[in-house]
């Protein structure tokens, strides 16, 4: 399915492990539930695509685009996602735990309940990034974008932050 246009589509309850998805066009597709395990979506585009209780597990989605999708109750364990634009997108009780987010961007998007387990989470963030009720651990640093400045927050500055949203998130240390 590499570059192909699938948008609009309603993939509900596929399977498609190990699929190749690189450069498609899945904007507003219906994948409620399927299973994408070990599927690379490299520069996939998901603009609002549902992706409800899917499974992603050990996917590689570096450079796709999750703008305004729905993750809700999706399984992200051991995801890549470098460079994703997932603004205004929801992750409500995500499962991403071991995956690696880096510069991936945030804002505007709800992480309540989400897990996360040793996650690399160098993602950008805004005022509007809602953390309620999520849990777990990571490692920073976060890039926090207001109205006002741009400051990376890590470490117990970066814990404190998210418990005053709502998380229960222990920061790590990265050592050696």
């Amino acid at each position: 399915m590499i570059g192909l246009d699938l948008s609009g589509a309603d993939l509900s309850g596929g399977i498609f492990q190990e699929s190749w998805f690189s450069n498609a066009q899945l904007v507003g597709t219906k994948l409620i539930g399927a299973d994408l395990y070990r599927s690379d979506a490299e520069g996939a585009d998901f603009s609002g695509a549902d992706l409800t209780r899917a499974s992603l597990v050990r996917a590689n989605l570096d450079d796709a685009v999750l703008r305004g999708a729905v993750l809700d109750g999706a399984d992200l364990v051991k995801a890549s996602l470098y460079g994703v634009d997932a603004a205004a997108t929801s992750l409500r009780g995500t499962r991403l735990m071991g995956a690696s987010l880096i510069d991936v961007d945030f804002r505007g998007s709800d992480l309540s309940q989400a897990s996360v387990q040793e996650n690399t989470f160098k993602v950008i963030v805004d005022e509007t990034t809602k953390f309620t009720g999520m849990s777990g651990t990571l490692f920073g640093p976060v890039q926090l974008i207001t109205r006002e400045s741009k400051k990376e927050i890590s470490g117990t500055e970066l814990e404190r932050w998210l418990r005053e949203l709502g998380g229960d998130v222990q920061v790590l240390d990265r050592r050696g």
